[in-house]
């Protein structure tokens, strides 16, 4: 592999026209993925695709008339520290914020490749251009510094986050309370009655980490198989899956591990102020995510609370 600093004026040339064809094809790759939900953002990929072409067609030309038609075959996997691209763009339901990321990261790392192979530039032409280029890439760091600024106005801006928004709820919040109500309100049941009828922390312990761990497996199963998203647009139904998984077993496993203090009326007290942690926290999302009111919220979710903690107490007790 060479390094970028022995690359020939030929061969820096070549290698940037290899990389605007391809940010070219990633643009128009983002703006295809992104058209059904952001039709404006993927009017900027477009038009950054556009500009990528142009771009390659300048370089196209120089290189011609100064070194003729035969391009050096040069890429950069055979180049030590060239720039290197995350394959956001083959990941199904591309998020808009890693889109927009990964071009600002592009621009940001084409900038520096133009403006260091500008100081090295012997030739007057050549390193003329390719510190326009810098410029030229600088200014799109941030997709809105130019062609956003046209494109993507405040409603347009406000469109999409509102539609973003509602993905992240679909694809995230929602199976995630389903799985924090889940852990949190069905384990109490088995694990309070398992504290009382025994008034040792520690088989109570046991229980709620069977409880906890197998209630995730379970819902996690139970959400990644119900839906593929292909309809909903819930997304990537493992992705759900997990997230639901990983809720339950966390809304289990806050009012489990008070059992590991030896005092039995000490971890029953701490696990009780967990409880009401967990409660207020699935009210509060559903009143933030959810446009549920937070008092209807809370109401519900504690008288729901209260009945299977009760339930536990009793069959522990009788």
């Amino acid at each position: 592999m060479k390094r970028i600093a022995e690359l020939t004026e030929p061969e820096v040339l070549a290698l940037a026209i290899s990389n605007e064809e391809e940010d070219a094809r990633i643009y128009l790759n983002f703006a295809a993925k992104l058209r059904p939900l952001y039709p404006a953002s993927a009017t900027v990929f477009d038009e950054m695709a556009v500009e990528e072409q142009d771009h390659r067609h300048r370089l196209l030309a120089l290189f011609e008339a100064k070194f003729g038609k035969e391009l050096p075959y040069i890429t950069r996997q055979d180049v030590r520290g060239f720039l290197k691209r995350r394959p956001v763009w083959l990941a199904d339901g591309l998020r808009i914020d890693v889109a927009r990321r990964q071009a600002e990261v592009m621009e940001f790392e084409a900038a520096n490749f133009y403006a260091k192979s500008a100081e090295r530039a012997r030739d007057t032409d050549v390193r003329k251009l390719l510190g326009d280029l810098a410029e030229i890439e600088k200014k799109h760091e941030s997709l809105a510094a130019k062609l956003g600024e046209t494109t993507l106005t405040p409603n347009v801006k406000a469109e999409e986050e509102a539609t973003r928004q509602r993905l992240f709820v679909l694809q995230v919040v929602q199976p995630g309370l389903a799985g924090l109500i889940d852990g949190s309100i069905s384990t109490l049941a088995p694990i309070f009655a398992a504290a009382f009828a025994t008034h040792r922390p520690w088989d109570a312990f046991l229980v709620g980490m069977a409880a906890s761990i197998g209630a995730g497996i379970s819902m996690g199963l139970t959400e990644a198989l119900s839906d593929d998203g292909e309809i909903t647009g819930r997304g990537h139904p493992w992705i759900r899956g997990v997230v639901c998984g990983l809720m339950t077993m966390l809304g289990g496993l806050g009012h489990t591990l008070p059992y590991l203090i030896s005092d039995f009326w000490t971890a029953t007290t701490v696990a009780g102020i967990v409880v009401a942690i967990e409660l207020a926290a699935i009210a509060w999302i559903r009143w933030k995510y959810m446009e549920t009111p937070f008092t209807s919220a809370l109401v519900q979710v504690v008288l729901g609370g209260i009945l299977v903690l009760l339930t536990g107490i009793f069959i522990g007790s009788s």
